[in-house]
């Protein structure tokens, strides 16, 4: 019993410190914020290609988290990078990894996908 209350709290600790330190790295905006923005950033889809194809905002590009650590070059450092995926989950475990590439002007979408009411593109 009492190894399982320990490690219970480690994986606590280990969730908390890791929110913590996605908040302090990227910046969650409201989809108002995000859409004043996105335009001049880099937008990346990081869901997979079966859900980008069921539909995605328009001008986003899909390099999905799965992907990310092999395509992560294809995004620029000099500029913006506005990530989104369906609730907000991966955008967080994205942009950590970029951080830890050197990329400074991280943001995500708040709700994600799922919450975006602004024009979207549906696959073929």
């Amino acid at each position: 019993m009492e190894w399982s209350l320990l490690i219970l709290a480690a994986i606590i600790i280990y969730f908390l410190a890791t929110f913590l330190y996605q908040k302090k790295i990227i910046k969650g905006l409201t989809e108002e914020e995000f859409k004043a923005g996105y335009r001049k950033a880099q937008l990346i889809d990081v869901r997979e290609p079966n859900e980008f194809e069921g539909g995605h905002i328009l001008g986003a590009r899909n390099i999905p988290l799965s992907q990310l650590r092999q395509r992560y070059k294809e995004i620029r450092p000099d500029k913006p990078v506005y990530l989104y995926c369906q609730s907000s989950a991966r955008s967080g475990r994205a942009a950590q990894m970029l951080k830890k590439k050197g990329y400074q002007e991280l943001y995500y979408l708040k709700g994600g996908f799922k919450k975006w009411t602004g024009k979207i593109k549906k696959g073929k």
